[in-house]
């Protein structure tokens, strides 16, 4: 890669150009840690150190020595989402196409050091949310002062694979400019007293303990010779067929050739070749052109290799949905694509955006403008953007196949953290890992009129951090796609909608389909169920279907059930909870929307949460056990608890006061938790802690308690 691109090594010494899915060990096999310190995703060196000592912060490790039995943030790190199966339905657009165009993110999420494990306590973030357009994520970093080898963090993983996306991890080997050494090259692809490369073993062992997918290998430090890129080589074979055993998969970058050099081609050809055909697929550097895609893809298919295995690099650090690129080099209009998309750094969508402007819904609209395109609807693209957004050439993807199913459109960040439409906490917060399985399709508005306004929206949230904000006139019906699904349906199949009017009148109701659109971008063949809360009918006693969080609050919310027709209806807050059953329908629902009408406007509509299930109470999930302080210093703790056995969503945590209410401490995906800053109450000598088990429906466990004297 050209050196200039490396700005952000210079700037913050820290980033750079970067299954079968192993559980999370047992709460009682993490090592007990000295201090009750913050957890941070792991780093390394391939063996050697660096001279000298490391700045504050930063921890020097080598990989070479690494020991999963050793490491007492392990718990933290590990991901716990599986890599979800997905689907491609109907293009939502003519130009849209599956089984060509891949494309592939190489992402900074943060620094190299310091990176956190589980979250932080700001809204601040890049929240990627549009995994749909995704095939590959790599965990993008590394810096000679810090470390070269990356472990992606669970929050990433989690949220990738919710969606499909398998995250590959960082080996980062520094031009010289940037205080690369050749012996770290060496070092990586050592051999032992058998001939293997203990460093490649090492690689899937960390890949497999933390859950991730794989590897991005990208050799830039010049200086070596044919015997260094025999045995590169041989490091990248073994490599691969020791992934390939264990799920997962490496891509190498276009950088160092054969003889050992580091020359950029920009292009698959005699020089890195047998790269290529050693890994799964290849990073193709930016100097390429329209005439090296089209040879590199011919040479592909000569190699009886996918050209789709060639990311064509497409640099946005700078400039993001700004950039300039020849896209009928890559995703030519009206002909076969000729190469996959690699994009390097797109969270410009946060980076760029000024330090009083990084509001959630500042960043969403930057990504939604990135991955979508100028007109922010997939169905019908903008023929004059000069940017050609990913919705416009690749198909997008879903994994929602499987019920019950729930989403309350959390997007990993918020400004605060609600509960049940009620705050449960007034801190900002980000975790990736509690973001929901999300549209696909951002936003599909179907309507003879004028179009709403549709984004996701942090002022308020039913659940999490977020909802679904629909504003506008709407002097026509519009239809916004919620869903692509494959959802079997059965006899007593409901869907939970939840909602919530701000300002005017709007008549909502559930758009359901069991059929395919007949040609890409045509409304799916939707039938149209009433979900307008009534007025009058038959009440139940209030309460929700399922154990539901404990509120932040002393006094239980306002809860009212009412019931017509087998329609239910519930009210939290001002949230209503619409039970809509699918009666007359079978087979599988393959498309969820929702069709509103205004009365009177203009409207603010919110949707706060979406649920697929079977008709009743469905049962709580198993409590977790064995909860625990792992670590103490003062009011900073770890804690950790064995995992509730059965499906579990997320772990929510609660401190218990003395005068009984609860307060929101976090949410997590993994056994572990770090929490800093607590302080004795007044009259309490101990602190109180809840951990409890959230199920698909978001109902809640019986709670897991420890206790930590003051």
């Amino acid at each position: 890669m050209n050196p200039a691109r490396r700005t952000v090594l210079i700037a913050a010494g820290a980033t750079a150009l970067t299954p079968a899915l192993a559980p999370a060990p047992p709460a009682a096999a993490v090592p007990r840690a000295a201090a009750a310190t913050p957890p941070y995703a792991f780093y390394w060196y391939p063996d050697t150190l660096p001279a000298g000592s490391p700045g504050p912060g930063i921890t020097w490790r080598s990989l070479k020595s690494w020991r999963a039995a050793d490491d007492p943030d392990l718990a933290f790190n590990a991901a716990t989402v599986p890599l979800a199966p997905r689907f491609t339905p109907t293009p939502a657009n003519t130009t849209a196409r599956s089984g060509q165009a891949r494309v592939q993110a190489l992402v900074s999420f943060g620094p190299t050091s310091g990176n956190p494990s589980q979250g932080s306590a700001t809204a601040d973030t890049y929240a990627l949310t549009h995994w749909a357009y995704l095939d590959e994520l790599v965990f993008w970093g590394g810096s000679a002062g810090e470390g070269l080898v990356l472990a992606p963090n669970a929050p990433v993983v989690d949220a990738a694979h919710r969606h499909g996306v398998p995250v590959l991890g960082n080996v980062f080997l520094p031009p010289a400019a940037y205080g690369g050494q050749l012996q770290w090259t060496r070092d990586l692809v050592q051999k032992d007293a058998t001939g293997h490369y203990p460093l490649a073993a090492q690689l899937v062992a960390v890949a497999a303990a933390y859950g991730f997918d794989g590897w991005f290998v990208n050799a830039e430090t010049g200086g070596g010779n044919t015997a260094l890129g025999t045995a590169m080589l041989g490091f990248v074979k073994e490599l691969r067929a020791l992934a390939a055993a264990r799920g997962q998969r490496v891509t190498w970058y276009d950088a160092m050739t054969v003889n050992g050099t580091v020359s950029w081609q920009g292009a698959l050809n005699s020089q890195n070749q047998a790269f290529f055909q050693a890994a799964d697929d290849m990073f193709v550097d930016f100097r390429w052109s329209a005439a090296t895609l089209a040879s590199s893809g011919t040479k592909a298919d000569r190699l009886g290799r996918s050209r789709y295995e060639l990311w064509a690099g497409v640099d946005v650090e700078s400039n993001g949905s700004g950039t300039y690129a020849d896209w009928d080099a890559i995703v030519p209009a009206g002909k076969p694509h000729v190469a996959s998309i690699g994009f390097y750094r797109p969270e410009w969508t946060r980076n760029h955006l000024p330090a009083d402007r990084r509001a959630p819904e500042d960043f969403h609209a930057a990504d939604d403008r990135f991955w979508t395109g100028r007109s922010l609807d997939p169905s019908r693209p903008d023929p004059g953007d000069a940017w050609r957004a990913p919705a416009v050439s690749v198909a997008d993807r879903s994994t929602v196949t499987s019920v019950p199913f729930a989403s309350v459109f959390n997007t990993g960040h918020g400004l605060r953290w609600y509960e049940e439409g009620g705050v449960a906490s007034q801190a900002p917060w980000s975790h990736l890992g509690l973001q929901d399985r999300l549209p696909s399709r951002r936003w599909v508005v179907r309507t003879a009129g004028e179009r709403p306004a549709v984004s996701f929206d942090f002022a308020d949230a039913w659940r999490g951090g977020s909802s679904v904000l629909v504003a506008g006139v709407l002097d026509q019906p519009a239809v916004l796609d919620v869903y692509a699904t494959r959802l079997p349906i059965g006899v007593n199949t409901v869907v939970d909608l939840t909602f919530r009017g701000d300002a005017g009148e709007v008549n909502v109701e559930l758009a359901v389909a069991t059929a395919e659109p007949r040609t890409p971008g045509t409304t799916p063949p939707y039938t149209y169920l009433a979900v307008n809360p009534v007025n009058s009918g038959s009440t139940e006693p209030s309460g929700n279907s399922g154990s539901t969080e404990p509120s932040g609050n002393s006094a239980s919310p306002a809860r009212s059930v009412v019931v017509v027709g087998g329609t239910r209806v519930r009210s939290v807050n001002g949230w209503q909870t619409v039970t809509v059953p699918l009666t007359g329908l079978s087979g599988t629902l393959r498309a969820l929307g929702v069709r509103l009408t205004a009365a009177q406007g203009p409207v603010r509509w919110r949707l706060g949460g979406l649920a697929v299930r079977p008709d009743g109470t469905p049962p709580a999930p198993a409590a977790p056990s064995g909860a625990r302080v792992t670590a103490a210093d003062g009011g900073d703790l770890r804690l950790a608890w064995t995992a509730a056995p059965g499906p579990v969503r997320h772990y929510t945590l609660h401190r218990l006061l003395p005068d009984g209410t609860r307060r929101f401490l976090g949410a997590t995906g993994q056994c572990a938790y770090y929490v800093a800053g607590l302080g004795p109450e007044q009259g309490e000598g101990a602190a109180r802690l809840e951990v409890r088990a959230v199920g698909e429906l978001y109902n809640a466990s019986s709670a897991a308690t420890v206790t930590h004297p003051w």
